[in-house]
């Protein structure tokens, strides 16, 4: 089994980018902003929808349908609707497939663009 990658910035640090510097251009998934949210979600749906897209800005146009989710079950569960265990352990995984728990967040290499473009130069 080969050795899991070594993080862009842990590279950077211990200068393994000048070393070998074709090994760290990696092609990260970056893509257009998540923008504005469906129009068939309702308001509170789209109100989670923003916050959302607020609260986790790596978020791109790839993730709109886990978002959309999400979104609905956020909404249900802010409403203060009753939601089975299935519901919320759906919503669980929604939120760990986009980053959004603490053991998650930690996986995510994600800079503003203009940061991540200095950080491999």
């Amino acid at each position: 089994m080969p050795r899991p990658r070594k993080p862009a910035a842990k590279a950077l640090v211990e200068g393994r980018h000048i070393i070998n510097a074709g090994r760290y251009k990696r092609n990260d998934p970056t893509g257009a902003e998540i923008g504005a949210p469906p129009t068939w979600l309702n308001e509170q749906q789209a109100n989670a929808w923003r916050e959302f897209a607020s609260e986790l800005p790596w978020l791109n146009a790839s993730h709109r349908c886990l978002v959309s989710i999400a979104s609905v079950l956020r909404a249900r569960l802010q409403s203060g609707a009753e939601m089975g265990t299935k519901s919320l352990s759906l919503l669980r995984l929604c939120l760990s497939s986009m980053g959004a728990t603490p053991a998650d967040a930690s996986k995510i290499s994600w800079a503003p663009a203009e940061e991540a473009d200095d950080l491999l130069d």
